[in-house]
């Protein structure tokens, strides 16, 4: 162009004119798939967003008057001149404009100006947009669909399970049962575990359930024929006699309730007493001295000092039920022998008698639940047969074991271990 800003030539009339690729087809813009995921986006920018700066429009040089922009001037002037405006044809692409003088012998005779439209980028961004709007639709729909598998085929199933399990219990009653899907993946083991729980647990409970019933079924028998006879005989001889036998099985069933009331609520898993530092010599010389007093000779040996952390009442009564059981089964006037030592970091306390032993046939159920064998009979109706098992849960519970065998010379040793403390 001249000095005057008038154009000379104009390079986009030279040559055969190449449409743009994207002028051949919608801009991206215009699809509405665009124009709902950039609705919040505008929303923002017109009410919320900063304020943006003010371009002039591309038009200035359309209307046949003088190229005479502010650029342009520069040039005139000497100057590298530069400015942005808003493309035209209703399109957010800005054209950039570079001018430069042209100097001939130290004049400025002109200016050329150079012009270069953002609307290709600009409609490549927008095709970017759309496709990157595209895969995240696609992904959104995707995690849909495996949420809903995941739901139908992992969530659902544990639901059924939970509330299966939650029906189960009905007042101490089983009911129901877990329904097997056919299905072998984890979902289906589990079902299938607690299904096999759910049938040991029932067998348990009926099991138990029926050792109690037989348990008290002997002296309400006695009871009956008790006081049918007692009814019929006049002699008092005979009716105190008969009345003396309904007091002691009346005394045996209190023993039975008590002792399964202990046997439920180990069952239940009720929390152990308080537990703490303990000395097993010192539970033992008073476990012993009661004994005595009871008229049973009982002679501690061993180590002088045991120290474990737990629980000093029930381990107590696990020694009373072991020498209990002793004495049953101990000659009249023989001394009971507790003997404690310790041994790859557990204390032991082994409870020995002089009695008849431990039949090989029975060693293996006598800390089975309402076991009791005496060789004699005699004492048949003072043992509920719920002492050794009694003993052996409260053992376990303390993190202990309780073991039973022959010793030589005859009679049995029972033996309790518990961990030491780590200072002994």
């Amino acid at each position: 162009m001249d000095p005057s800003g008038r154009a000379l030539a104009d390079t986009s009339l030279l040559g055969p004119r190449r449409e743009p690729e994207a002028e051949a087809q919608d801009p991206p813009r215009q699809g509405w798939l665009y124009r709902v995921a950039a609705l919040p986006f505008r929303l923002y920018r017109d009410w919320l967003g900063p304020p943006q700066a003010s371009h002039g429009s591309a038009d200035v040089y359309t209307s046949g008057r003088p190229v005479l922009g502010s650029e342009v001037r520069a040039a005139l002037e000497g100057r590298y001149g530069a400015a942005t405006r808003i493309s035209s044809g209703g399109q957010r692409s800005v054209t950039l404009y570079s001018a430069l003088p042209v100097v001939d012998a130290g004049r400025v005779v002109g200016a050329v100006l150079v012009s270069q439209s953002t609307y290709r980028i600009l409609q490549a961004l927008y095709r970017v947009r759309v496709d990157v709007l595209r895969v995240f639709l696609a992904s959104l729909a995707a995690a849909m669909v495996l949420s809903l598998l995941v739901s139908h085929t992992i969530a659902r199933p544990l639901v059924t399970l939970r509330n299966q399990a939650e029906a189960l219990l009905d007042r101490g009653r089983l009911r129901g049962r877990f329904e097997i899907p056919g299905r072998r993946d984890e979902i289906g083991d589990l079902a299938r575990s607690l299904e096999v729980l759910r049938g040991r647990l029932e067998e348990h409970i009926e099991s138990f359930a029926s050792d109690v019933s037989h348990e008290f079924k002997n002296p309400l028998a006695s009871i009956r024929t008790a006081t049918e006879l007692l009814a019929e005989v006049e002699a008092p001889d005979e009716r105190r006699r008969f009345a003396a036998l309904v007091a002691r099985e009346v005394a045996r069933m209190e023993r039975l309730l008590s002792t399964v009331r202990e046997m439920s609520r180990l069952d239940a898993g009720l929390p152990a007493d308080d537990r703490g530092a303990t000395d097993l010599r010192e539970l033992c010389e008073g476990v012993a001295e009661a004994q005595r007093l009871r008229g049973v000779a009982v002679e501690l040996s061993g180590a002088s000092s045991l120290p474990v952390v737990t629980s000093a009442e029930r381990i107590v009564r696990v020694l009373e039920n072991l020498l209990d059981n002793a004495t049953g089964f101990s000659p009249a006037g023989e001394t009971l022998e507790v003997e404690l030592d310790s041994e790859d970091g557990c204390a032991r306390i082994r409870v020995l008698d002089r009695g008849p032993g431990i039949p090989e046939a029975h060693a293996a159920r006598i800390f089975e639940r309402f076991f009791s064998y005496r060789p004699d009979g005699a004492a048949e109706s003072v043992h509920s047969g719920l002492g050794l098992a009694i003993a052996r849960a409260l053992a376990e519970g303390e993190g202990g074991t309780l073991a039973a065998w022959n010793r030589d010379g005859g009679g049995a040793c029972l033996q309790l271990s518990l961990p030491l403390t780590r200072e002994a």
